[in-house]
C-alpha cells in the first residue's frame, strides 16, 4: 500500500521507512527541511514538503494514502511549556489525520508510551495515561482509538522508554547527552526502577504488522526488554565514557524527572503472540556498548 508517515527521518522513523519499502510498500514522508526531504528521498520515499502543523498538508498526504503512520513529535523536553505546546501540536495534526481517514476503513497507527502500572509489567490491556506531564498525548492517544467506531483502522504501537538503535536514542540516549555534558554518568533514585527497551529495527518490523493487520481500537507493545534497571544502564554509559556513576537529583532531568524516577517495566507477550511480531535485535545493554568515548 501507498502510506503516509510523519516522522519518517528520525531514528525511529527512518527504520520504518526503510522496513516499509523492503515490504513492498511506498512511502510519502512528510519533510519539514531540505535536509529533511533530502534524506527522504535518498532513503525511497516521495517527500511532501511541510511540518506537523501544517495541518492541509496532513489532510492531503493522508487523502493521497492507503494508510498513515504518525511518528513526529516536537521533542523539546526544556520545560513544562514546551513539553505542553509539542502535545498541543500533536493532538492538533492527530487529529486533522484521524478526520480525513474517517469512513475509509484505512489504516492509521499512531505512536504511543508505555503505561505505569504500579507494582508490575504494564500490558497491552492498560490504559493510556491520561494524567501527568504527557497525560495529553494518553487523551490524543484514546480519542485516536475510539475513531474505529468511525470507519478508521486507528492503532497505537507503544514504545518503551527507549528506542535505540547503535548506542543512542531514547530515555538511555538522553542519560549520555547529559552524562557528556555534566562529567558524571547520573541516574535519578536508587537506580533500581526499570525501564524498558526496544531496538529501532524491531519496532519498525511492529510498525508494518500494525499497519498490515491489526484491527481498530488496538494497542500494541513494542517491547523487546520488559525492563533493565536504570543503575545498570548509567553503569555501562559511565564505563564507556570513563566517567564517574552516581545518583543525582530527580530535578536534573526537568520535566521529564518524575517520569525518569518511576518504575515501569512492560510486557509484550500479547503482541507477540497476536501479531507474530519477534524482537531479533541487540538489547540495550548490548548496544550501548556502541557509545564512543
Amino acid at each position: 500500500m501507498q502510506v503516509f508517515i510523519t516522522g519518517g527521518t528520525g531514528l525511529i522513523g527512518s527504520a520504518v521507512v526503510a522496513e516499509l519499502l523492503a515490504n513492498g510498500h511506498t512511502v510519502l514522508a512528510l519533510a519539514r527541511s531540505d535536509a529533511s526531504a533530502a534524506a527522504a528521498e535518498k532513503a525511497g520515499a516521495e517527500p511532501i514538503r511541510g511540518n506537523l502543523t501544517d495541518l492541509d498538508v496532513l489532510r492531503a498526504g493522508a487523502a493521497r494514502a492507503e494508510g498513515v503512520i504518525h511518528l513526529a513529535f516536537g521533542n523539546d523536553f526544556s520545560s513544562p511549556q514546551a513539553l505542553a505546546r509539542s502535545i498541543a501540536e500533536e493532538t492538533a495534526a492527530l487529529t486533522a489525520l484521524g478526520e480525513e481517514l474517517v469512513g475509509s476503513d484505512r489504516p492509521l497507527v499512531t505512536v504511543a508510551g508505555t503505561p505505569h502500572t504500579p507494582g508490575r509489567a504494564s500490558t497491552e490491556a492498560d490504559p493510556a495515561p491520561t494524567e501527568g506531564p504527557v497525560g495529553g498525548r494518553g487523551r490524543t492517544v484514546t480519542a485516536i482509538l475510539d475513531l474505529a467506531s468511525q470507519g478508521v483502522r486507528s492503532t497505537a504501537v507503544r514504545l518503551p522508554r527507549t528506542v535505540h538503535n547503535n548506542g543512542t536514542g531514547g530515555f538511555a540516549g538522553l542519560l549520555t547527552d547529559i552524562a557528556r555534558r555534566s562529567g558524571v554518568s547520573g541516574y535519578p533514585g536508587d537506580g533500581t526502577q526499570r525501564w524498558p527497551a526496544v531496538h529501532a529495527l524491531d519496532a519498525a518490523a511492529l510498525f508494518r504488522l500494525a499497519l498490515e493487520q491489526a484491527p481498530g481500537g488496538t494497542s500494541w507493545h513494542a517491547v523487546a526488554d520488559e525492563g533493565d534497571q536504570v543503575h545498570d544502564i548509567a553503569a555501562v554509559i559511565g564505563r564507556r565514557l570513563g566517567l564517574p556513576v552516581q545518583a543525582v537529583p530527580t530535578e536534573t532531568y526537568g520535566p521529564l524527572g518524575p517520569i525518569f524516577a518511576t518504575d515501569q517495566p512492560a510486557s509484550s507477550t500479547h503482541t507477540q503472540q497476536s501479531l507474530g511480531w519477534k524482537p531479533q535485535h541487540p538489547s540495550l545493554l548490548e548496544d550501548l556498548e556502541n557509545i564512543q568515548p
